[in-house]
This record gives C-alpha cells, sequence and structure tokens, in this order.
C-alpha cells in the first residue's frame, strides 16, 4: 500500500495515476480499516480530487507547494517582541523550509536569538531576515515530484557563511537544501566548501540518488577530478561517505 497511499495519525491521502486505479486503490484501504475496525467520518473525506490539501501542503499533478491560508497566517505575523516570539515565528517558517532557497543563511539573525544567554535586541539586520523570510514563503515555488524514470540534478553554491543545493529534473526544483556554517566551517576555501556542499547535499538526498546515475552541477571545476584526490582536510574527511560518487563534468 505504500506505493499509493500516504498516512499520518488519522490523515490519510490516497493517490493514483487514473480514476480507475483510484478506484481500486481506496477498496483497498477501505477494506484494511474495516479490517481492523476504523471509522471515517464522510464529510471530512474527499474522493476523486485532482488538486487536495494535506499537512499543510497543497498537492496536484503540478507538483506541492504551500497552503495559501497557512503562508497567510506567516505573512500576517506581527513583530516579535520576544525570545518566546521569535521562536513561534521560526516554528512555522521552517514547516516551509524546503521552499525557500537559502532558508539556513536568511533565518540566522533570527537563530541567533534563541541561543542561551544571548540578550533579546531586534535590530534591522534582524527585521530584514523576519521580512525576507515571510517574502521568501509568499513567492515559494511549486516543486516537482521526483520521477524515478528521469536522471536527478544536484545543483550546489557556497557563500561566507553557508552551503547549499538544489535537487531538481529538467529544470524543475524538487527541494532546496541550504546550511549555514558554523565558525569551524566558514574558514575553508571555496573549494572546500563546494565539496562539503556536495557530500551534504548527496546525503540527504540519498533516497532519491542511491538507484541510479545523477549529474552534480558545480563551479568548482576541479571537483570534477573529486576521486582522484587526496582528501585530509576538514571537510573532505567525509569523502568515504558517498558510495558510488558519480562526478559528471557538464
Amino acid at each position: 500500500m505504500r506505493e499509493c497511499v500516504l498516512s499520518f495519525f488519522d490523515n490519510i491521502l490516497v493517490f493514483s495515476k487514473t480514476l480507475q486505479e483510484h478506484a481500486e486503490h481506496l477498496r483497498q484501504v477501505f477494506d484494511l480499516l474495516r479490517r481492523d475496525q476504523w471509522k471515517v467520518k464522510r464529510s471530512k473525506c474527499s474522493f476523486g480530487q485532482q488538486r487536495i490539501t494535506y499537512l499543510g501542503h497543497v498537492i496536484s499533478a503540478d507538483g506541492v507547494t504551500t497552503d495559501p491560508t497557512k503562508i497567510k497566517a506567516v505573512t500576517a505575523w506581527p513583530t516579535p517582541t520576544n525570545v518566546k516570539e521569535v521562536r513561534q515565528f521560526l516554528g512555522l517558517a521552517r514547516y516551509y523550509r524546503r521552499f525557500v532557497r537559502q532558508f539556513g543563511i536568511l533565518a540566522r539573525p533570527l537563530f541567533n536569538l534563541l541561543k542561551k544567554g544571548t540578550p533579546f535586541v531586534w535590530t534591522d539586520n534582524t527585521e530584514q531576515s523576519f521580512q525576507i523570510l515571510k517574502q521568501g514563503l509568499v513567492i515559494a515555488p511549486v516543486l516537482a515530484q521526483p520521477d524515478f524514470q528521469k536522471q536527478f540534478t544536484v545543483e550546489t553554491d557556497t557563500c561566507d557563511t553557508g552551503i547549499g543545493a538544489i535537487l531538481q529534473q529538467e529544470g524543475h526544483p524538487i527541494a532546496f537544501m541550504r546550511k549555514a556554517l558554523c565558525p569551524k566551517y566558514q574558514g575553508l576555501s571555496t573549494y572546500e566548501k563546494e565539496y562539503l556542499a556536495v557530500i551534504t547535499a548527496v546525503d540527504q538526498w540519498r533516497p532519491y540518488l542511491q538507484s541510479a546515475e545523477f549529474i552534480i552541477k558545480t563551479d568548482q571545476h576541479s571537483l570534477v577530478y573529486l576521486q582522484e584526490q587526496r582528501h585530509d582536510s576538514v571537510a573532505t574527511a567525509g569523502f568515504h561517505q558517498v558510495v558510488r560518487l558519480a562526478v559528471q563534468d557538464c
């Protein structure tokens, strides 16, 4: 049933390619519910939908995007006046972090306010972070559904304070990854940061990438010779975590 059903507590989503398949999948689900003596409330059920809201996401044939009603709550959020309110805002914003490119870096000033012993001071920097995050959620893209018959591409990028990557197919984004770097890693060279971005992205998206060859796009041409190089630095210590890593010059 995992091929056609997602469930989270009492939220059940049945998905199918055709209406005929959908009827059969529903029959199987109802048989299981009946067997285990579970009941469903008709008023809370939706059948044969091409677009549906599920766990704060809108799912359709085009892909997955954010639920506008939830995003409205984020965009209407007043400026936090204490640490508790910052934590509440970040809790909701983080739920949609995969839709916001560079989320980790954009949110860093707000996360810094949560550190133990840090006095709460709302600065121009934190206000900018707050507003940019809200805007990023408003313009969040539709993330495509992965198609395992097509080749995946991982495109990485770095900056002084973080690393990032996009998982995509045929130019359509499937997921974003962005992580702020701690001081220990901020001193790495650009090459090492790009390398760290590759390792982190491949590890995070391993379930998508492990079954077939995939493309890695990076502006560090020297990474094409990754498997021929020595790996002694703090960043490249994780080299062997990447199993059968295929680096393609493109």
